[in-house]
Parts: C-alpha cells; structure tokens; sequence
C-alpha cells in the first residue's frame, strides 16, 4: 500500500512538473477571433489582448526536494530554482515581451517607450569576516556598465503615422428656410430634404507621403422651382497626396523609431541575459556561504567539545588534588567563550538559509512550508590541485567576445547614432508638395415644379448614373502646389540636435570605458583567483600546525610541563586556524564566481541554458540521494 502510494505521489509531480513546464508565465494571450466576421475585423485590430496574471507560486521542483523538514540542495538544483523561481530573473522576463509591444507602436508610428528595468544585483550573505560577495570588484549592475534599456526619449522629426485610417459620415435633415428674396427661388420659404453620405481612407507612408481618398454625396429634395433637378444628387471623388520635401523627407528619418526599438529588443534580451548571470552568481555566493557557516559550525562544536574536555579532566584533576582549583575556572572560562562562537555560528546559518530560501521561490518565507524548513547542502567547497588557466590576453579577448555588456553599450551607441538623423532632419524648413485630383457628379430628376426647363439627359439618372460620371471622369478638376514653412532661428531643434551629438559622444566614451572596465575586471579576477589559492594553502599549513601545536601542548600538559593557559591558547589558535581555512575556500568559491563572471563564462562554467534561462524552465529533473544525509545543525 505505501508503494502504490509513493508511485502515485512520484506521478503526480511529474504530471505537474509537465504542466509547468508548457505553461509559460510572461505571454501574451490572443483570443480567438469571432466566427465568420472574424477575418474581417482583424485588420481594425479591435481583437482584446489579456495579458494574464502574473505566477506567483513556486515550481514543483522546490516541493520534491523537501523531506521531513529539511530542503536538500545540491549546487545544481540551486541553479535550477533560481532559473524558475527568482524574482529578479522573473521580472526581468517580462522585459522582451514589453519590448516586442513597443515595436509594434512604433510599427504603427508611435513614439518610443520606457521599458528600460535596471539589473538587479540580488542578494547578499550575512556577515562573516574574510567572506565578500565580489571578490574581484566587479560592480553588482554589470562592470561599470549602465543598466538601461537602451535610446526613450522621441525628439525631432516626428514620424507619421502608419496605421490607415478609415472614416464615414452620414447626416439626414430636414430644414425649413425663409427666404429674403423670392423672385429667383419663386417661393417665400425653402424646404429641403437631404442626406449626406462621406468615406474616406488616409494613410501616410514611411518615406514621408500621405494620401488621402474621400468619396462624398449630398441628396437634396427642395420645393423650388428654380432648380433644373429636382431630387438630385451631388458627389465627387477625391484623391490629395502630400509630400514632405525637406523636414519628414526620407526612409531613414521615419522610421528610425523601428529600427532603434530593434535594437532596444536586442538590448532588452541582453539585459535578461545580464540579470540571469548576475542573480546566479549572487545566489551560488549565497550557497557556497552556507556551505562555509555550516562547516564553521562544526568546527564550533569541536572546538567546545574540546574545551569541555579540557574542563572535565581538570575537574577530575582537582578532586584527586593534583591540579589547583583555578584552572578549572580557566578551562570554565574556554568552554562559554567557546559556546558563544558557536552560537554566533549558529545564527549565521539561519540568517543565511533565511535568505538563500527568499532567493530560490516566489512567495520567500512567506509560505509557512518554505518557512519552517533547514536547508541542507549536500556539497562541500573543494578547492582543485591546481588552476589552468589561459593567458590573460586570450582570458581579455575571451571576455570582450561574450560579455553582454559590451554588446549592450555598442548598440545604444547605434541607437544614439539613428536618433541623431531625427533631430538633424528638425533644423530643415517644412516643404510639402501636393497634387489633388477631384471627380464630380450630378445627377437627378427632372423637377416636376417647373416642366418648362428641361435638363441635359446626360445628367438625369440615379445612382448608377452619379457612379458613371464619378469613375469616367465626366467632370475632373485638377491642383498641385507646394507649402513652405521656415521657422526662424529654430532654437528648440538646434538645442537638441546639438544635445543628441553631444550624447552620442558620451556613448562613445562609455563604449571605451567599457572596454577598459572589462580588460581591467579580467585582471583582477586573476589576481584575485590566484590570490584566493595562495591564502587558501597558507590557510592549511597553518591550520596543520595548530594542529600539530596542540597535540604538543596537550602531551606536555600531561607530563606537568605545559599549564593550562597554554593549552587554551592552542585551542584557540586551533580554532581560529580553522575558522580562517573555511573562509579561505569560501573566498576561494567567491573568486572563482566572480573570475566566471568576468571572462563572460558564467553559463557555460554551471551548464546554464540560456533559452532554459530565458523561459524559466529547467529540463534537469531534480533526484535526492539515498540514503538522505542526516542534518548537522
């Protein structure tokens, strides 16, 4: 029966584990669209796009490596929470989609957006002397680089709109009119019946021109005499193209919002890029810290475990009168100085566990099953014989070919460089040529109210008649002419023509400092990782001697040739030899990470996926070991 049931829980996560993974939270959901007139609206664009909820709840991957109220995490399984559960990462995600949206408005001739989210350098461990959370210096937002979402703000020539535009009129009236004079209506007042009937379709294009077709009727009943037709209908078809000349002339200059926000896309997928190695970094730091406190604290135990030895055999000592009654005081004294580290010890790992489990779900403590578990790592700091490592120009090249960073600021300088034709294309004049081509028509009845005028037949008709003549161009009118606009000192375009010039040189420095920042950052990295090592084995030897210190203290104390102060302080020497041997390897995990992040081999080093990282779904199933590790608190 307990089998049957454990199968049945092993296949209810894995069912889950299947739905989450083909459930992406950061989309956009197009409804489907309405039977039959569906295809017909579409082109309106009057369809509604939900934008669904955002997923609070953690990933089934966090709830199976929980048992009996510890959170088993091997390094690996901390890489994959983080890719699926971190906050950061997760709003973060959300940035293409944003970024896709705004090229759809700029696509349709609107201004740009703001959609720029800036890097998080997520968290930090607690205090712990020795251990830094970036050995190398690297700044947490990205080397020095700007964490912006690349060019916002729309000066310049604006450019036009291209979504077309369709629009109708329909009127029906009926008036009376008085008339002042009524020798030429024949009639003291004028009634009129009419119906007005306009559609038209505009649409501006990206090289600067607009067209503009406009189709009108007017049906008109009077009861005058004086009209040859009566009913009798009016109408023209009209056709007036506009182009921009000087300002607003030109491909390059309408539609560099396009091209700039496709390079705010690209920035917008290196900036989640960016984010995934910089929360991940900060959350292995956050591990191999643990991993640190919890080897700290059995060094702690050790340590009184010694120093109450040390007390129960002086005890012993004094009872059988060969050891004056102070040293137990002395050796009283060690065992509470020693409880104190350990508690100090103890309450690191807590707070650490408290933020690494913030770090790894959605909801953090919030949720009172996370809140309630320890987090047992089942890895420990090993520090390799030896480090290979490239020569520094190639680690230099290495990096300037794969940091994200670099990429970044290259095409905020291109966007820069686009914006710029915008705001030089300001300073010119307006001129807009223009042609109009005009079809009118008429068409009606005879007017019962005078038979003695009889009208052309070529105009008596209906409808079809008014059509005829719209469409063979019976009655054409042409015009075409140009409009000049020249504003006068132009303070406002040459301000920021000058403005963007000047920016776009910023970006050029920036690009330079980048470049330096990352050649610099690989430097000491280095430095930093050789230096981890160096006082990591300086850190053994001098933990082997302590070692080696006390056991001589200890044999002596035993033969009456050593006191008790002495071997105290050998304790205590030991003690802190250990203490300072785990902060090495932990600075030693700290350096490493941070020489990763350097030379932009941050993924490839953790076997991260990037297109796992970006849909926030890891392939990787998550297994505990059997047996299970027992907890060392």
């Amino acid at each position: 029966m307990m089998n049957l049931r454990r199968h049945w829980i092993v296949l209810l996560v894995s069912l889950a584990g299947c739905a989450f993974a083909q459930a992406p939270d950061e989309y956009v959901e197009t409804p489907k669209p309405v039977r039959y007139v569906g295809p017909v609206l579409k082109p309106f664009h009057l369809e509604r796009r939900i934008v669904p909820p955002a997923n609070l709840g953690n990933s089934p991957r966090l709830e199976t490596l929980v048992r009996a109220g510890n959170l088993y995490l091997n390094v690996q399984d901390v890489i994959a929470l983080t890719l699926e559960n971190n906050v950061d990462i997760a709003v973060q995600r959300y940035a293409p989609a944003l970024a896709r949206e705004v090229l759809l408005r700029t696509e349709g001739g609107g201004a740009l957006r703001n959609i720029g989210q800036p890097i998080s350098p997520g968290p930090t461990s607690v205090s712990l002397a020795g251990v830094s959370v970036n050995a190398v210096g690297l700044p947490e937002s990205g080397s020095g680089v700007g964490s912006g979402g690349g060019i916002t703000i729309q000066l310049g020539t604006a450019p036009p709109g291209l979504d077309p535009t369709l629009f109708a009129f329909a009127n029906f009236q009926h008036a009376t009119t008085p008339l002042s004079n009524t020798i030429l209506a024949q009639i003291p007042f004028q009634l009129n019946d009419s119906r007005q009937f306009q559609l038209g379709y505009a649409q501006s294009f990206i090289t600067g021109t607009s067209a503009q077709l406009f189709f009108s009727s007017s049906y008109n009943h009077v009861n005058s005499p004086a009209f040859v037709l009566n009913p009798f209908t009016n109408g023209f078809l009209d056709l007036f193209v506009t182009q921009n000349l000087m300002q607003g002339f030109g491909v390059s200059v309408n539609n560099r919002n396009i091209r700039v926000q496709k390079n705010n896309m690209k920035v917008t997928d290196l900036q989640l890029k960016r984010q995934v190695i910089t929360t991940v970094s900060a959350v292995l730091n956050l591990y191999w810290d643990l991993v640190s406190f919890a080897d700290d604290v059995r060094i702690k135990e050790q340590a009184v475990a010694t120093a109450q030895k040390l007390l129960d055999d002086n005890q012993q000592q004094v009872r059988l009168g060969t050891l004056a009654s102070i040293e137990v005081t002395r050796a009283a004294a060690e065992v509470s100085s020693t409880k104190e580290a350990l508690l100090i010890a103890q309450t690191n790992v807590a707070q650490q566990e408290t933020v690494l489990k913030n770090a790894l779900s959605r909801n953090g403590v919030a949720s009172a099953s996370l809140d309630d578990v320890h987090v047992v790592p089942l890895d420990h700091i090993v520090v390799p014989p030896s480090e290979e490592l490239k020569p520094t120009p190639d680690l230099i090249q290495q990096a300037l070919d794969t940091r994200p960073e670099l990429e970044q600021t290259k095409i905020s300088t291109e966007s820069l460089r686009m914006n710029l034709a915008g705001t030089k294309n300001a300073l010119l004049p307006t001129l807009q040529a223009f042609v109009e081509f005009t079809n009118n028509a008429l068409t009606g009845d005879p007017n019962s109210l005078n038979p003695s005028q009889v009208p052309s037949q070529f105009i008596v008709g209906g409808y079809g008649n008014l059509l005829g003549q719209v469409f063979r161009r019976n009655f054409p009118n042409y015009s075409a002419g140009f409009s000049l606009n020249i504003p006068f000192r132009n303070r406002a375009a040459q301000g920021d023509y000058v403005a963007d010039q000047l920016s776009l040189r910023q970006g050029e420095l920036q690009l330079q400092k980048v470049l330096s920042q990352i050649r610099v950052d690989v430097k000491n990295a280095v430095i930093g990782l050789q230096q981890a090592r160096a006082r990591y084995e300086t850190a053994v030897a001098t933990r082997q001697l302590a070692q080696q210190t006390l056991e001589a203290e200890q044999n002596r104390f035993k033969f009456g040739e050593s006191t008790i102060s002495q071997v105290v302080q050998a304790q205590r020497d030991l003690a802190s030899a250990q203490s300072a041997e785990i902060q090495a390897m932990a600075n030693y995990t700290h350096s490493k990470v941070a020489f990763d992040q350097a030379v932009g081999q941050t993924l490839e080093s953790n076997r991260i996926s990037l297109d796992e990282a970006v849909s926030g779904r890891v392939a990787r199933r998550s297994a505990l070991p059997d047996p299970l590790p027992s907890e060392n608190k």
